[in-house]
């Protein structure tokens, strides 16, 4: 191997490393307050959509989380035992399933309000590294 291919294995020449590392210790801030509420980080999410824009389809929740049917049928339906959501399909094609809240859901919005700026003050960056962190995630994500 060459000198260059060499420094290209190296895990601290990584770009995936260093966002694996960050996203595994952020989910793990927010893991500690969703655990008393007996959420976890994927539900959290999935509640976020829905207290923006209640009564979507699944496909459209999957698209919003980058999550495929897969992943999200068995979230959604472990969800709505819990009582957050319910599950119900349309009368013009039964294929589509529409995603709405439960008071019980909705009033979990409340409880969650404090979360993200609990966590944003673990993460000891100030306003102006947060937004370009974030501009610089969400261009990665849009061109991938």
């Amino acid at each position: 191997m060459t000198t260059l291919e060499e420094e290209s294995l190296k895990l601290d020449n990584q770009l995936c490393f260093p966002l694996y590392v960050a996203s595994r210790k952020v989910i793990s801030l927010y893991h500690a307050h969703l655990k008393a509420l007996d959420l976890t980080y994927t539900q959290y999410l999935v509640l976020m959509v829905l207290w923006e824009t209640d009564g979507i389809p699944v496909s459209e929740l999957g698209k919003r989380l980058f999550l495929d049917n897969g992943t999200l049928t068995p979230l959604l339906k472990k969800m709505e035992q819990q009582g957050y959501l319910s599950r119900t399909r349309t009368v013009k094609d039964e294929r589509v399933v529409i995603i709405s809240l439960t008071e019980t859901g909705k009033n979990m919005k409340e409880k969650c309000r404090s979360i993200p700026a609990t966590v944003g003050d673990c993460l000891k960056l100030d306003k102006e590294q947060v937004q370009t962190l974030y501009l610089l995630l969400y261009d990665m994500i849009r061109q991938m």
